[in-house]
């Protein structure tokens, strides 16, 4: 039986909030509520595992991003299920079920893919089938065309800045 993680390991990876080079959990719950007009910042796979791994050279630029962000943090559902096998595999049970702690408190919002993103998904994989555009990338793709959100938290600027969403000529992304 897999033990629970303590309070101590969970805070350990709750890296949201970076101070002089020191990390620390955010104040949950300061996040607007998800609703119809959400203003977002959609989260590719990457900035969350870089700010759950301390040992990663991107950690601090993402914790950072992660911290500062105003508008809500948005993750596609699909993005989920890669940052579990990411972190389940690198940094072990307690990382996730830090995380999942977050979305229980209302840090991080997933938001499920409809019908019609999962169509949208498939069009951009066809059409990207040269990249390879995946179906996280590609769900992501869809959730930022569904949400109207230009703005993208992602290290993979290689798949994002060639693709064109149908509702803007390019997408933001951040960290630069």
């Amino acid at each position: 039986m897999a033990r629970l993680p303590t309070e101590t390991e969970a805070a350990v990876y709750r890296l949201w909030t970076v101070h002089g080079g020191a990390t620390r959990p955010c104040s949950l719950g300061r996040r607007p509520p998800l609703r119809a007009a959400l203003v977002a910042l959609i989260c590719d796979t990457g900035p969350l595992y870089a700010a759950m791994d301390q040992a990663d050279s991107d950690h601090v630029r993402c914790a950072q991003l992660l911290a500062d962000a105003v508008d809500a943090l948005v993750v596609p559902a699909p993005v989920l299920v890669e940052l579990d096998w990411l972190a389940g595999n690198r940094l072990g049970p307690v990382a996730m079920g830090a995380l999942l702690l977050d979305i229980e408190e209302g840090a991080l919002r997933v938001v499920d893919l409809v019908a019609e993103d999962y169509s949208r998904v498939r069009e951009l994989c066809a059409q990207y089938a040269d990249l390879p555009l995946g179906l996280v990338d590609a769900a992501v793709v869809a959730l930022t065309e569904r949400l109207a959100e230009t703005t993208l938290a992602t290290l993979d600027h290689r798949h994002f800045s060639i693709v064109r969403p149908c509702h803007t000529p390019s997408l933001t992304l951040l960290p630069e």
